[in-house]
């Protein structure tokens, strides 16, 4: 097995992602509307641009409850009208997808939405989850706040897998990524610089899930 890498940016820091790659739901509506089975299913097929008539035909669906669901998706900004073409006696409306994947921030759900300050174990998979959560929300504002002022969000990722002999090197590899975060920090972290940038460092682990585990995940969940 050829040695696990970390993944960083190959270009210049800092790095951007095209709106039209990703998009962040943060709106209830536009949750709700993008978890409706059938509209999931039409806003699939929109990564490439097509009409209500046109998915009808492929998918054999009911144009009329085609042509209902594709405008609430668009009411709802998850598809874009690309052109209008006129065929006979009525104009066809080509739409697409507004982005290539989707992700629904737990900012849709208000206060419900998951906290790590209302965590009590810190070693447990919910706070971890929480914590993700949070970094979505923090993100995503940040971006926001950067579009704003037409600036670019600087941002870091560093990933990568490590396989274990056993329990005893992953214990010994964990205290010793904890011992080097904190010389890290202790070399750089500067207390009498409050004009300086801060930023926030999430080191986190799990086990790793294959593509074939995610998938039989998501069918259990399914069957629930």
């Amino acid at each position: 097995m050829s040695s696990p890498s970390c993944t960083l940016p190959t270009a210049r820091w800092p790095l951007t992602i095209s709106p039209a790659a990703l998009q962040v739901i943060e709106d209830p509506a536009q949750a709700a509307s993008v978890l409706n089975p059938i509209r999931l299913q039409l806003l699939n097929e929109l990564l490439e641009p097509d009409s209500a008539a046109g998915l009808a035909r492929r998918l054999k669906l009911p144009r009329q409850a085609v042509t209902y669901h594709v405008r609430q998706l668009e009411a709802d900004g998850l598809v874009t009208l690309i052109e209008e073409r006129r065929r006979r006696n009525c104009v066809e409306r080509v739409v697409q997808a507004t982005a290539r994947m989707y992700v629904i921030s737990p900012s849709a759900l208000g206060a419900l939405a998951a906290d790590p300050e209302g965590m009590g174990e810190r070693f447990s998979p919910s706070y971890l989850i929480a914590v993700a959560a949070q970094m979505i929300r923090d993100v995503t504002a940040l971006a926001h706040l950067a579009a704003e002022a037409e600036s670019r969000l600087a941002t870091l990722t560093v990933q990568t897998g490590v396989r274990f002999v056993n329990a005893a090197e992953q214990h010994a590899f964990a205290y010793e990524l904890a011992d080097a975060l904190g010389q890290l920090v202790t070399k750089y972290h500067r207390e009498d610089a409050p004009e300086g940038p801060e930023y926030t460092f999430t080191v986190a682990g799990h086990p790793t899930v294959t593509p074939v585990g995610r998938q039989a995940g998501q069918r259990d969940r399914r069957k629930q």
